[in-house]
């Protein structure tokens, strides 16, 4: 841990982020905004486009492209579970969050508190504050399986019986959804679901950099969280 002093305030830096934790953050984040914006024009497609039908091949550009990110998501999310085992302990805090301690309940109701302004007391934590940890659990990892799963499930209607996608599937996915319309009502209806975590992770992100007593987004791309007062991350 090294510590300087500037603009007056006692500064301490811990390496928290590894190299490729922060790589698969930031290819994900991209993966998550190609499948959001050709998802939606997918559900939405294009009126008209122009030029002769035969030289146009538009959406089927588009939904490449939608497939292509899935598979990066997919195995991306695999590397990320991978990780969270060989990695160091704040790299696994997101699969399992410690529900079973009332303090870190008690640090949840704080944060809750905090993000509504009823507090201007934060906290400063090495990895993700509690309420942070939830929403990543809740929101992002089982929103991730639930997208994976139905989305190579309606994926291997197009590769068709026999394929891996299919048997993996397909085969179990669309008869418990019902049929295969609603299967593609409930996997648009979650990409708004993880849009609405898009926002307010960023959000939240912003504000913690600019009211609290630690970095936040540098943090993701150095891998260093700087904490700008005296005293133990985790402690007032």
């Amino acid at each position: 841990m090294s510590a300087n002093v500037s603009n007056r305030h006692e500064e301490s830096a811990v390496y928290v982020y590894q190299i490729p934790l922060r790589l698969w953050h930031w290819i994900n984040a991209l993966a998550v905004v190609v499948l959001v914006v050709t998802g939606y024009l997918i559900a939405s497609p294009l009126s008209s486009v122009p030029g002769e039908a035969s030289e146009n091949f538009l959406m089927g550009y588009i939904r490449f492209t939608h497939f292509t990110a899935g598979y990066v998501l997919a195995i991306g999310f695999l590397f990320r579970i991978y990780w969270s085992i060989v990695g160091n302990a704040l790299s696994r805090e997101i699969f399992l969050p410690p529900v079973h301690r009332l303090d870190w309940w008690k640090g949840v109701l704080h944060e809750i508190r905090w993000y509504l302004f009823l507090t201007r007391e934060p906290k400063t934590y090495l990895g993700h504050n509690p309420l942070a940890t939830i929403a990543m659990h809740v929101m992002f990892v089982w929103g991730t399986v639930f997208m994976i799963v139905t989305g190579f499930a309606l994926y291997g209607e197009g590769t068709g019986m026999g394929s891996w996608q299919y048997e993996l599937f397909s085969a179990w996915v669309i008869p418990l959804f019902g049929q295969s319309q609603d299967v593609h009502t409930w996997h648009h209806l979650v990409m708004w679901y993880l849009v609405i975590f898009v926002i307010a992770h960023v959000y939240v992100a912003v504000r913690e950099d600019i009211m609290s007593n630690q970095s936040v987004l540098s943090a993701m791309i150095t891998g260093w969280r700087t904490f700008r007062k005296p005293g133990n991350p985790g402690a007032d």
